[in-house]
């Protein structure tokens, strides 16, 4: 989850890499994903797709336990709000969900009003709101 991931765990980024064209996505799902190496290309073994992945730095170590490196991946799940817009996100987002303009190497990204939803009703009324992209 976007919200569990440490600045030092992505301090070896060098770019983001999208698949697709981020410019109709109100969110994409992050996940820091343990593999083989440092670019490329990863491979996805879960539902729906993947929008884009993090590439490392060739200054970037891998894990003594494991050899693997950290890598955030970027995601959809098929029920997301880009495929069902009157779904289950209508109005709200998956808890590691982030508003991917606000992704850049070594940087989280964070929740925007555009990735949160429209602010329900007892938000408008308190006059909350979140930041936009």
């Amino acid at each position: 989850m976007s919200a569990l991931i440490e600045p030092q765990q992505i301090a070896h980024e060098s770019e983001i890499v999208w698949l697709e064209s981020i410019d109709g996505l109100d969110y994409v799902r992050q996940s820091l994903d343990r593999l083989q190496n440092r670019r490329g290309r990863p491979p996805y073994h879960r539902d729906g797709r993947m929008v884009g992945y993090a590439t490392l730095a060739s200054s970037a170590r891998a894990s003594r336990a494991s050899g693997t490196f950290l890598r955030r991946v970027f995601w959809l799940l098929p029920h997301d709000r880009d495929q069902q817009p009157e779904g289950s996100y209508a109005s709200s987002s998956p808890s590691e969900a982030i508003d991917p303009r606000t992704i850049s190497p070594k940087v989280t990204g964070h929740k925007t009003q555009r990735s949160a939803g429209p602010p329900s009703p007892a938000m408008r009324e308190l006059g909350i709101t979140l930041p936009e992209g």
